[in-house]
């Protein structure tokens, strides 16, 4: 199919904007190959090196579906059992608690769960887990108790009270973190291992990495702190290089390109050009909604650095699958009703139209999550992308 959508001019747009976003890479798919690839603006404002295509990212929650495909293999082969307790192939989740508040002195008042956290409940989101940025009694735990952040790539981090009895609701948090530590308790390897040989390999992802390389370094996007005047001030923010524990939640580095690899295997029914990795019944199954009649939120940015209040599509009705976001309903993007989604800290956007067989993927490193201007442009794109898509079939 050819598309004669101006992304280009989109792109320019938002890099000469103001509020401006500093750089951006986006691409757009079809089955077979990239149908759009575009970059934009500097890789740091302190600098005068432009955005390439090939400029690697931090990913941040993009990299929460590749966790989870990787534990969906493991359920294709009967090695993982989603309604087993995780304790089963993690077992330090078994010693995590139920917080109910904070007594008079400021200490956590914790019981025993209701229930065992199972993987389920970590791909959908439901076991009580949270993060600082999107919980008060998270960032009041880092703040009094020094739990450590997620991005340490800690063990520590991990070892964080649950919300609510694991299945009540959603809440989005370190489900998949701790969906990564199943990985590696049932395959004995460490789940960046896991990914090079059972998803990056067969999908020919060649610089995908929870382990910054000095060579992936000098084609590093910078990250930048949106100011509240509109500003940005370049940040000498990395993940640590030598991380303690592979973080399936938000853990990779790599490159636009790269992910348009993987999302083309979810439009190819799980194929890959150098081999399959999820069965077609698996991905069909995966899609769909699993939360029932449990919709998600909006999500509260409580530590204004990190994150601005967020939501896709507001008063529109969301679900969750194995692990995307689905929209119950058309977007006002055009994007169809039942279609895959997400995003990663730093203003990184994609989405997954198997109805279509398209999809796209819009990178920045912007802090807060829901940067006006990144969000806008990325919604500009994907909705130019479906009006040329109508134009076409009309024509």
């Amino acid at each position: 199919m050819s598309h004669s959508f101006n992304a280009d001019a989109i792109l320019k747009d938002v890099v000469a904007g103001d509020p401006a976003v500093p750089g951006v890479v986006a691409m757009v798919t079809d089955r077979e190959r990239n149908i759009y690839e575009g970059a934009a603006g500097l890789r740091r404002t302190d600098g005068d090196t432009a955005m390439t295509t090939d400029d690697v990212f931090a990913i941040f929650s993009t990299t929460k579906a590749i966790t989870a495909t990787a534990a969906l293999q493991l359920v294709e082969e009967g090695k993982l059992d989603l309604d087993a307790p995780a304790s089963t192939y993690a077992p330090e989740i078994g010693e995590l608690k139920v917080i109910e508040g904070f007594d008079a002195a400021g200490e956590p008042i914790l019981r025993a769960p209701k229930r065992p956290v199972t993987t389920k409940h970590l791909l959908l989101h439901t076991a009580g887990l949270g993060y600082d940025f999107f919980s008060e009694t998270y960032s009041r735990l880092a703040q009094e108790k020094g739990q450590p952040s997620v991005i340490t790539a800690s063990k520590e981090a991990l070892m964080t009270p649950l919300q609510f009895d694991p299945g009540d609701k959603w809440e989005y948090g370190s489900n998949m973190d701790w969906c990564g530590q199943v990985v590696e308790g049932i395959t004995g390897k460490r789940l960046g291992e896991v990914f090079q040989t059972r998803i990056f390999d067969p999908l020919g992802i060649e610089d995908m990495t929870f382990e910054l390389t000095d060579s992936l370094r000098k084609r590093l996007a910078g990250m930048h702190a949106r100011g509240a005047d509109g500003s940005l001030t370049p940040m000498d923010f990395e993940l640590p290089d030598k991380p303690e524990v592979h973080m399936g939640g938000h853990g990779l580095y790599g490159t636009v390109g790269d992910y348009m690899k993987f999302i083309r295997m979810w439009l190819n029914d799980g194929m890959g050009p150098n081999g399959r990795v999820l069965k077609p019944e698996t991905v069909a199954m995966a899609e769909k909604n699993h939360l029932g009649d449990k919709k998600i939120g909006m999500l509260p940015g409580v530590i204004p650095s990190l994150s601005n209040d967020a939501e896709f599509f507001p008063g529109l009705s969301k679900s969750w699958s194995y692990s995307f976001m689905v929209n119950d309903e058309e977007a006002p993007t055009g994007r169809p009703a039942g279609a895959l989604g997400w995003a990663g800290l730093a203003n990184l956007f994609y989405w997954i139209d198997r109805a279509n067989g398209v999809g796209g993927f819009w990178a920045t490193q912007i802090l807060p999550f829901g940067d006006p201007a990144s969000f806008t442009g990325y919604m500009d794109l994907e909705t130019a992308f479906y009006a040329s898509l109508k134009a076409a079939k009309a024509a």
